[in-house]
């Protein structure tokens, strides 16, 4: 086979000198690892071609048939559950699967012929797809701040890139395994199965919890007036103060953006995590923070919270003033001792018939 020239503008345009030699040789050697022409032209135009050989690593080398022929588990499902986790749905015989997917594979068999359905199946899956799609964008940026040098070529950052994802990819693994494992012991310990339950034979879909949402006052504002990479690393600095700020009962349900959300079984210590996070947030270089709090039922759904509470909530942090925490009379009255309260008025909120008294909390002054 004739050995690919890379001499031309098509491969080389924009560069000069020194990065025109650079990026001839590493298009040779990609050529040599088996890149093709398209592939090669592809990555140039959308700016990745020093990341070839890391996709290259991290890629598939399976078909979905040939998954079902390892595992037994049908290549149908296979596609859907990679549908379902936020990837493009392959074709039945696209080479986007790996070794370890195989390996997930006859997991997923095992569970459904332990009796899971394909409904519960993809349920998890999209569960899973959402978190392992924030985690993988994180631990990428990580990367990058880690290891990328001013003044790299391309064949630096493939070459670099690739040693490093080949020694650090399977380390991920018990990472990953221990964090599971240990929010699974959480999630047992945490569970209800009473009577109810053991006479229906359906799990609790119910609850009776406290809702927390805490957002940053302008933080939308913000969006047009600094960079970017500004707004996000206010975004982060929340989220890392959050996760500080969260103590059992009370647990960190997810962080968007400019909003946590918080859920707890008991009303005192989620008042309590709310103030302490609005004094966290104040003594750093952030915008306000406020806090809205509601007690109710609520429905629990592939690790979610909904429900008219969760609705009451948010509508509550919505008539917060910057800096506070706003409560429902029914959290206020569960913790009437254990903070000092204001009123804060009766407030009209979407969704919620007649005006609501809310209660602003307030750390408790020292008693004589």
């Amino acid at each position: 086979m004739q050995a690919m020239r890379f001499d031309d503008d098509q491969w080389l345009e924009g560069l000069d000198g020194t990065a025109r030699d650079q990026r001839r040789k590493l298009l040779a050697l990609l050529a040599r690892e088996g890149f093709s022409e398209d592939e090669l032209r592809v990555a140039i135009a959308e700016n990745r071609l020093a990341l070839l050989p890391v996709d290259r690593l991290l890629g598939g080398t399976y078909t979905a048939r040939e998954i079902e022929e390892r595992s037994g588990l049908p290549a149908e499902v296979m596609t859907r559950v990679r549908r379902t986790i936020g990837l493009a749905e392959p074709g039945i015989d696209d080479r986007v699967f790996s070794e370890a997917d195989i390996e997930a594979a006859r997991s997923t068999k095992l569970f459904l012929d332990a009796g899971f359905s394909v409904d519960a199946i993809t349920e998890i899956s999209a569960v899973l797809g959402e978190g392992m799609s924030r985690l993988s964008a994180t631990i990428t940026a990580a990367f990058l701040q880690t290891f990328l040098r001013a003044g790299d070529s391309e064949e630096d950052v493939a070459l670099r890139f690739a040693e490093l994802a080949e020694q650090l990819t399977p380390a991920i693994e018990p990472i990953l395994v221990s964090g599971f494992n240990a929010h699974l012991r959480d999630a047992v310990r945490r569970g209800m199965l009473g009577r109810r339950e053991l006479d229906t034979g359906e799990p609790p879909l119910e609850q009776e919890l406290c809702i927390c949402f805490a957002d940053l006052v302008g933080f939308t504002r913000m969006g047009s007036e600094v960079a970017v990479g500004e707004l996000g690393s206010v975004a982060g600095r929340l989220g890392r103060l959050a996760v500080g700020a969260a103590r059992p009962p009370v647990r960190l349900i997810k962080t968007i953006g400019d909003a946590a959300m918080f859920v707890s079984p008991g009303q005192a210590p989620i008042v309590q995590v709310a103030l302490d996070l609005v004094d966290a947030v104040a003594a750093e270089d952030l915008p306000s923070l406020r806090a809205g709090i509601a007690f109710g039922r609520v429905t629990v759904r592939a690790g979610d919270y909904f429900g008219n509470t969760v609705n009451v909530a948010s509508r509550v942090t919505g008539a917060a003033r910057p800096g506070s925490v706003l409560c429902t009379a029914e959290v206020r009255d569960a913790c009437r001792d254990e903070f000092d309260w204001s009123f804060a008025g009766r407030h009209r909120l979407k969704g919620v018939a007649g005006p609501v008294p809310l209660y602003r909390a307030h750390p408790p002054r020292a008693r004589p």
